[in-house]
Parts: C-alpha cells; sequence; structure tokens
C-alpha cells in the first residue's frame, strides 16, 4: 500500500513520520519527500493495519491527514515519461556534462542496431561517429547549432536542448536527431495541408471527367508518371491528386520546377549536398527532396528545361533508387516516385539532341496528357465563378456575379494561358471592380472581342447578339473537331443541326 501524509512543515517532521513505521517493524520500500507531502511505499500494510498506522501518524504534531495513494508521484512521473520516449519517433538521448549517454529511447535503440543497455554509457562522440562532439556540446553551453550526425550508418539532423539545474548551470543536453524523411513529413504537412485529391480539380467537361478516370487508374500504379500540356492546365494538381490517390498518401511530396532555378541550384535542390561542398553551403549539408521524400513522392516540373548534366544524374537515380549528394562520396538509397510533366514535345527534343532519349523512356512509363481550357468549354463558366467566389472572399467583398456579356467574353476567348490565365482575370476583375456585377470591359480580354463580346455588347438585338455568340463558339470549336458529325457529337446536337448553322455562317467552306 502506498500513503500520502500530509502534514505542516518543521525541523523533523520527516524523522517522526518515518520512526512511527519503524517502531511497528513496517518494510517501507520507497520514500518522497515533496513538502508539504511525505509519500512512502509499504507493500505489506493492510487495511487494517492502514487505519490503525493512520491514527498514529495523526498522533504526530504537524500531520494533517493520511490517505491512501494509488501511485507514488515519482513513479507516475517515470512511467508517463518511459511511455512519451517509447512514442517518440525519432531518436533522443540524455548525456550528461561529460557528453556520456545516460538515457536513450527506442528510436535510438532501432537506429543504432542495439539495444538501450548498450546504449548508456557510451560517449556520444562515438555513438554518432562525430569527433569533438563533447566538446563542442560543452563549450556552447550544451546547445549546438544543428548540425548533421550519421547513426548507424544513417544520415540525422542533431539538435541539442541544455540539461539546467535550478540555478541555471547546464549539466547536459537532451540530444534529438531528426532523419531527413521525417523532416520531410512535417515539411510535406505544412505545405500541402490544404492540397486535396481529384476533388479539388474543378470540371465536369467529358474531357475532364475523362482524363480523372484514366488519371485515377495511374494513381495505384507504382510506376513513373509524365503528365503533358500546356502551361496553366493544372498539371502540378493532377500530380498531386496522383500522389493523393496513391499507396504513398500518408508519405511526402515535394515539387521542384526546373525552369525556375539554375542547374547547379537545382541539383542541390533535388539531391542534396555534403558538408562543405561549396562556399556559402550550409557546414552541417543539407538533404534534397530525394532525401526528403523517401517513401513519398517527388514531382519534377518541366522537365524539359532540365540541364543534360541532370538529365543523366536523374536517369541514375530511376536505373536503381540510389545517388550521391553534391559533394558527398556517400551513396544513399532511397524509395521515391517520380511524377514529371512538361508542356513541351519532348520527343521532338530527343530527336533534336535535347533530351536523353533512355530518361524519356524512364519517365513516361505511365502518360496523361492534360487538355486545354479551350477544348473544355463546358469548365469554363463554372470555374470563373468558383474564382470569382475566391477573389471576393480574398478581398473582403460580396460575392459578385458575371453579366452576360462577361460570360460570353469568356466562353469566346482563347485562353492560351489555360486555367491559370482565366484565375488571374477574373482576380484582377473582382479585385478594380466598383460594383459587385462584372461585365465584359471589366475582364480586360484584349482579343476576345473578335467576332465575339464586343460585336454582342454592340448588337442591335438579341437575336444579333446570339447569332453572334454562336457564330464565335462554332468557329472556335470547329478547330478542334473539324466536321459536322464530330462537332454535332460534341455540342451534343443534332448533325443535321450543326450542319445547318455551318452553312448559315460560312463555316469549314474552301
Amino acid at each position: 500500500m502506498r500513503i500520502d501524509v500530509h502534514f505542516t512543515d518543521r525541523v523533523g517532521i520527516a524523522q517522526e513520520i518515518l520512526s512511527v513505521l519503524a517502531v511497528r517493524a513496517l518494510n517501507v520500500v520507497a520514500v518522497e519527500v515533496d513538502p508539504p507531502h511525505i509519500y512512502i511505499d509499504v507493500p505489506d500494510l493492510s487495511e487494517s493495519g492502514f487505519r490503525i498506522l493512520q491514527q498514529a501518524l495523526r498522533a504526530v504534531d504537524g500531520v494533517q491527514a493520511v490517505t491512501e495513494l494509488a501511485m507514488l508521484p515519482g513513479v507516475r512521473r517515470r512511467l508517463y515519461l518511459d511511455a512519451l520516449m517509447r512514442a517518440l519517433a525519432d531518436p533522443v538521448l540524455a548525456v550528461d556534462h561529460q557528453g556520456v549517454v545516460q538515457v536513450a529511447n527506442g528510436a535510438a535503440e532501432a537506429a543504432a542496431g542495439v539495444s538501450g543497455a548498450s546504449l548508456v554509457g557510451q560517449p556520444i562522440d562515438s555513438l554518432l561517429a562525430s569527433s569533438g562532439l563533447a566538446e563542442r556540446l560543452a563549450d556552447s553551453g550544451y546547445h549546438l547549432p544543428p548540425c548533421e550526425v550519421e547513426l548507424g550508418g544513417e544520415s540525422f539532423l542533431l539538435e541539442t536542448v541544455p540539461l539546467a539545474e535550478q540555478d541555471g548551470r547546464a549539466v547536459g543536453a537532451v540530444a534529438t536527431l531528426h532523419a531527413p524523411h521525417r523532416l520531410g513529413e512535417r515539411l510535406s504537412a505544412l505545405q500541402n495541408f490544404d492540397a486535396g485529391g481529384f476533388e479539388a480539380i474543378l470540371g465536369e467537361s467529358p474531357p475532364l471527367q475523362q482524363l480523372k478516370q484514366r488519371a485515377a487508374r495511374m494513381a495505384a500504379v507504382d510506376a513513373p508518371l509524365l503528365i503533358t500540356g500546356e502551361t496553366g492546365t493544372g498539371k502540378e494538381l493532377i500530380a498531386h491528386a496522383c500522389h493523393t490517390a496513391s499507396s504513398r498518401n500518408g508519405e511526402p511530396f515535394f515539387a521542384l520546377n526546373c525552369a525556375a532555378v539554375p542547374e547547379n541550384l537545382a541539383e542541390s535542390e533535388l539531391f542534396g549536398y555534403a558538408p562543405g561542398a561549396f562556399s556559402g553551403a550550409l557546414r552541417s549539408g543539407k538533404p534534397g527532396l530525394l532525401e526528403l521524400a523517401d517513401g513519398g513522392t517527388v514531382f519534377l516540373d518541366e522537365i524539359g528545361e532540365m540541364s543534360p548534366y541532370l538529365q543523366a544524374k536523374l536517369l541514375r537515380f530511376l536505373n536503381d533508387g540510389r545517388f550521391r549528394r553534391v559533394g558527398g562520396d556517400r551513396e544513399i538509397g532511397v524509395d521515391v516516385r517520380i511524377i514529371s510533366a512538361t508542356h513541351r514535345q519532348l520527343e521532338k527534343m530527343v530527336a533534336e539532341g535535347a533530351f536523353r532519349q533512355d530518361l524519356l523512356f524512364r519517365l513516361n512509363v505511365l502518360h496523361l496528357d492534360v487538355p486545354p481550357l479551350r477544348a473544355r468549354p463546358d469548365d469554363i463558366l463554372p470555374l470563373a465563378r468558383h474564382f470569382v467566389a475566391r477573389a471576393c472572399a480574398q478581398a473582403g467583398q460580396p460575392v459578385a456575379r458575371l453579366t452576360g456579356a462577361a460570360s460570353a467574353a469568356l466562353l469566346t476567348n482563347p485562353w492560351p494561358g489555360n486555367v491559370r490565365q482565366l484565375q488571374n482575370v477574373i482576380f484582377r476583375a473582382v479585385t478594380m471592380a466598383e460594383t459587385p456585377v462584372i461585365d465584359a470591359p471589366a475582364l480586360e480580354l484584349a482579343g476576345a472581342a473578335s467576332g465575339g463580346p464586343e460585336s454582342m455588347l454592340g448588337a442591335d438585338s438579341l437575336e444579333a447578339a446570339v447569332a453572334g455568340f454562336e457564330k464565335a463558339l462554332l468557329s472556335r470549336l470547329y478547330l478542334e473537331f473539324p466536321s459536322t458529325r464530330l462537332l454535332a457529337r460534341r455540342l451534343a446536337t443534332s448533325h443535321s443541326a450543326i450542319a445547318m448553322r455551318l452553312r448559315k455562317y460560312g463555316i469549314g467552306r474552301g
């Protein structure tokens, strides 16, 4: 039985309390004194004996109460601490002022490949294969800047927090080791917290529905995927949806735009670099996206802009899943799915010698082609309304609406910049609008007027405006569907109705 003796503190009271138990020859196995309490573990004490002892202890001057206790506070703290240490996925080591390990959690044992008893008592220098680490810890007040170390042959980022006594004097440190893929999980969670799956890809047009169905099947296949399509069609959104729908969905997702960074920076971003690899590099080195994404997915956008040198290095990684950091001499193996994207014709680049054919074969195991916005006009207005609502929310304005003329202007615009251009046009119109009604001129669509919105705005009648819109729509779609039957199927109407309208507007002749 464990008891809690609550007392008024005075000199010698703890000794008097313990002597009451000694007189009765009770076996005391643990005592914790934390004024105004003294906690005592008496395993042989029975219920009847407790009542007698309770009366005797209450007779001691200053004792206010004697109650049963389920567990000594120190034991409870140790149990919670052990449970906390076991729950930590990162290796944790507690070292004393000499840099000798005093406590190690299960993750540290697993990383080192030994039991906890084997880690305790080892100098941290030898354990982490880092010469002079204990001395640097002491010199820094047991709070080193983050640095890279090795444990069990694997790289970790070391962080230290001083262990201080009540007077503030540091007597050791808690060292936490972060594996690159664990850092990647946290970074990915921060970067992609609001990214969705296929439900985040807006649109219900037949071409988009077919794309989503095909992409969903490919998401389940753990192989490289190449996504092609014009700029602004949402290739990264498709890539993230494929990751979310794959078996890797609980692992990191990172993206690198190969056209946005120079070759040397792209190499270090993708593959990382060793300590001291080049001037200006972090002294601790830096893991690249491939290490951070271990178990997950890396999306390489604008893969057609990758330099020949990086193409060769990426090919080597795709062959065996191994690479070396910039300036490093150790090979690192990771399990990462590569999804790449481009708006360029890679086959043409291969013929011109600008892209490696063997790399194209490795990247193009699975292939998706994202249709341009002009090929799915049914999605233009739903997307526009979505962007209007979002822009109004961002600007803190009431939700605006598009006029019929504005809708017609959006439908007849060729959208060379695709969904990204549509989003930018809507955002500009909303932020510059002085009323909650967005008309065609507010969209500032230069070139959308020919045969479209401007002619409709100047039309003398509804019939003339409808005819102008109909002619513009048929003229544009006829380029994509150059026969009456194809165009009739696209617009879900009869072949004769389309043929009549094409003759009416002189479309497709000569």
